[in-house]
């Protein structure tokens, strides 16, 4: 949209959301080849890979792995037999079966279930780490909560940072609990959290003012779209919000329509981006019009600002961003269409000139 800067965190928006859709291709893809993307990977019970390196949505091995499993999923589960390394990355990481080498997890939750088995070390980042099956090596865990389960078995040291909680005799070597300075956490966060809305502040502030400078009539357009009539910019933004990545996921399923649709999905995530800042100034503008303001930049800086206050409401906040969403998707695609139509005339009228004895027409 004319700015040739794009910042750090509009490409991280954009990755994020290509992982989304990569993600999301619903389906089995049975694990024929070492490399599966997308959708639901699995190694079927009674098959045999080499090794598996996948990025999906799902992660399943009921089989044979004789290598390696490198995973980043939203679940990983093995049921069946890893003869190497697991590294995982995930939403979910759980062990029914056996891993032979070492299990290297980061994930909102790891499980070593009973009858579940790992040969070498287990080192995981979790939100919870439940052991309730064999390890043969150490343990080294950071979680809020560290389980072990009457039947699990650790032969060697356990290294832990959070709450261990349940049977410690099942730790053969040292238990030993590191200082993870999680104790600072209370007072960092709320900084975090400021210096990080003051970024995205200062981001959409940025984008606003780049926005009404390059294509100031197109801005005035969008907001007075949005200040006229905003139930059909609304139900416009709805649609796009909703049929473009429906599409994008239909074109991700053909071979042919990945880069499509990988291009596409960088594209719609800078334009949500565009259309909540829009949106803010939209808004603000008509609000400021009720009391006789008439002011783009003051309209810009009041709803941006109004914007990142609002947000943070619990319920309030997420209902009025949708809204301002939607008002900004509806407004920006009308405002294409009618940009593109306007061309398309203006090309009508200049081919109907062409060849005539008097100008051409304006």
């Amino acid at each position: 949209m004319g700015m040739n800067n794009t910042p750090l965190r509009t490409v991280v928006r954009l990755l994020a959301l290509a992982v989304v859709l990569c993600g999301a291709l619903p389906g089995t893809v049975a694990a024929q080849s070492e490399s599966q993307t997308g959708g639901t990977v699995v190694v079927e019970d009674g098959e045999t890979v080499d090794e598996l390196e996948t990025f999906a949505g799902a992660v399943i091995v009921e089989g044979t792995v004789t290598g390696d499993v490198s995973a980043v999923a939203g679940d990983v589960r093995i049921e069946g037999d890893v003869g190497g390394d697991l590294e995982a990355a995930g939403g979910s990481v759980t062990i029914d079966g056996s891993v032979d080498g070492d299990v290297d997890a980061a994930a909102g939750g790891l499980r070593v279930s009973e009858g579940g088995t790992v040969g070498g070390d287990v080192s995981a980042g979790a939100g919870t780490v439940v052991i309730d099956g064999s390890v043969d090596g150490n343990v080294a865990a950071g979680a809020e909560t560290i389980r072990l389960g009457g039947d699990a078995a650790i032969a060697g040291d356990l290294r832990y940072g959070g709450e261990l909680v349940g049977n410690t005799d099942a730790v053969a070597g040292e238990i030993i609990q590191e200082s993870t300075g999680w104790e600072f956490e209370p007072i960092l966060e709320p900084i975090a959290t400021w210096l990080f809305a003051l970024y995205t502040l200062g981001l959409n502030l940025l984008l606003g003012t780049a926005l009404l400078l390059v294509f100031p009539r197109f801005s005035s357009g969008v907001a007075g779209r949005i200040g006229t009539d905003p139930l059909r910019t609304g139900l416009v933004g709805l649609g796009v919000l909703v049929g473009v990545p429906i599409l994008l996921v239909a074109l991700a399923i053909t071979i042919v329509g990945i880069p499509v649709s990988v291009f596409g999905g960088f594209a719609f995530a800078l334009a949500i981006w565009i259309a909540v800042v829009y949106g803010r100034y939209a808004v603000a503008a008509w609000l400021l019009s009720l009391v006789d303001v008439h002011n783009r930049w003051v309209a810009l800086l009041v709803g941006v600002v109004a914007g990142a206050l609002v947000s943070p409401i619990p319920y309030l906040g997420g209902l009025v961003d949708l809204l301002v969403l939607l008002l900004g998707l509806g407004a920006l695609a009308r405002g294409i269409v009618a940009h593109r139509r306007t061309v398309r005339q203006r090309e009508s009228r200049s081919q109907e000139g062409v060849g005539t004895d008097g100008p051409a027409a304006d």
